[in-house]
């Protein structure tokens, strides 16, 4: 975690790469790392952490939500996302509904495509997604 306000872009960007670079990864071989910025600033990281029962993973989007949850945030800002392969990888499903459970539509996702970040909405990801309202829960 850092407690620097507002990092730029290209700090997140980083943040997640160096994420990736901890991924544990011996059966896929395929690392992703992820850094979200709460709304105060602060960033968390994630990478994904295999296991050979494969529904056991934890990918990186999923660990840095838990880990700013875990120190009480429930806001966030953006996150972006590293895949070592620099192929413009996005949130699975999973990690898209785990990222809607606390960020609008609007949430911007942005992915590393090693020329440059793509920009996505959450709700382009998932749209139509079930969230808390969707229960009868406010917000």
């Amino acid at each position: 975690m850092s407690d620097d306000p507002e990092p730029d872009i290209d700090a997140l960007l980083e943040a997640a790469r160096d994420a990736a670079e901890n991924a544990y990864v011996p059966y896929s071989e395929y690392a992703v790392g992820a850094a979200i910025e709460t709304a105060n600033g602060s960033v968390y990281v994630g990478c994904n952490v295999e296991n050979a029962n494969f529904s056991n993973t934890l990918h990186a989007e999923g660990v840095a939500v838990a880990e700013a949850v875990a120190d009480g945030h429930r806001e966030f800002a953006r996150l972006v996302v590293s895949a070592a392969a620099r192929d413009g990888v996005t949130p699975c499903g999973r990690c898209r509904q785990t990222l809607a459970e606390f960020c609008a539509e609007d949430f911007p996702v942005y992915c590393d495509t090693g020329d440059g970040l793509r920009e996505y909405a959450l709700g382009e990801l998932l749209p139509d997604t079930i969230t808390p309202g969707t229960l009868g829960v406010e917000e």
